[in-house]
């Protein structure tokens, strides 16, 4: 029973640093503003684990110690412990930026693995605050609103009809941010086109709710616009085999099997490292499968009509 609270403890215990960083964040930026106007001649001052349009000041040694562990354990797949140690970074500094991202994309990919719904909700309300946190610190922070996207995007299937279409129109404004800020990211395209092809994608009730209650459909949805935004993902990282598998599956709607095929084929030409890509990669074996059986069965009528 503990373990299973474990996320909401950690949710409540961070909670009073992360609210109280926006709160600093604004008491000290009177301060930074005349020092950066002092040092507007000369060697500007030095940042580090900043993006751009994310100015930050350098951390401290022990601060970069455990970015450097978390980014290590990340990198080694071992995504439970490197939350744990950007939370520990959190509970230092609850203003840093790349620790507060990081844990909010963190918290979302370990939460979306649990079937309990209670544990998948308290790793993504986690994950919200940490985004809307990061976002507070960074408003022009693209992995802020990725992190703040991605997580509004795993949450509202969750939800009942009008929260759920509330939360696909939150999250709009976030993808394309993220896009915008930096174009270079095939994450954010992905994100960008997964909405988009989303929406598009809306049931009766949820059109017909929209139309009826929200003020309309949200501007932007379209598989056309889909396929733009997953291509760019997909050229941007042609070795992530869930951008090959969701491009694919808009090629497949918009009937361009051709080109589904060959995003398939090389999908499967990439060795799977974790349990999720493993997973994915059966999905495009299985995809690659049926279109080819499709494939044979049009063929065979056409032989027959001979």
């Amino acid at each position: 029973m503990l373990t299973s609270l474990l996320p909401v403890f950690r949710l409540l215990l961070l909670g009073i640093g992360l609210l109280s960083a926006g709160a600093a964040l604004a008491q000290s930026s009177g301060s930074q503003a005349a020092k950066s106007a002092s040092k507007a001649v000369g060697k500007p001052p030095k940042t580090a684990l900043a993006t751009p349009g994310c100015p930050a000041p350098a951390p401290t040694p022990a601060v970069a110690r455990l970015l450097a562990e978390a980014r290590r354990l990340q990198a080694d797949y071992h995504e439970s412990e490197a939350l744990g140690k950007y939370e520990r970074v959190l509970a230092k500094d609850p203003a840093t930026y790349a620790a507060l991202w990081e844990a909010a994309v963190l918290s979302v990919r370990i939460g979306s693995r649990y079937t309990d719904e209670t544990r998948k909700l308290a790793y993504l309300a986690a994950a919200r605050l940490y985004a809307k946190t990061a976002l507070t610190v960074c408003p022009d922070g693209a992995e802020a609103h990725y992190a703040a996207g991605l997580a509004l995007a795993t949450l509202a299937p969750l939800l009942p009809l009008r929260s759920r279409l509330l939360a696909y129109r939150e999250l709009r404004p976030h993808a394309y941010r993220a896009t915008e800020l930096r174009p270079d990211w095939a994450e954010a395209w992905q994100l960008l086109g997964r909405w988009q092809y989303r929406v598009d994608h809306y049931s009766l009730p949820e059109r017909l709710y929209s139309k009826l209650f929200l003020g309309g459909m949200p501007v932007g949805g379209s598989t056309l616009l889909a396929v733009e935004s997953l291509r760019k993902a997909y050229e941007l990282a042609p070795q992530r085999i869930e951008h090959a598998y969701d491009l694919a599956r808009v090629y497949l709607n918009r009937s361009q099997e051709t080109r589904a095929t060959a995003v398939l084929q090389a999908a499967l030409g990439i060795t799977p490292v974790t349990a999720d890509e493993l997973v994915m990669s059966r999905r495009c074996e299985r995809l690659l499968e049926q279109l080819n059986r499709r494939k044979r069965r049009q063929l065979q009528r056409l032989i027959n009509e001979l």
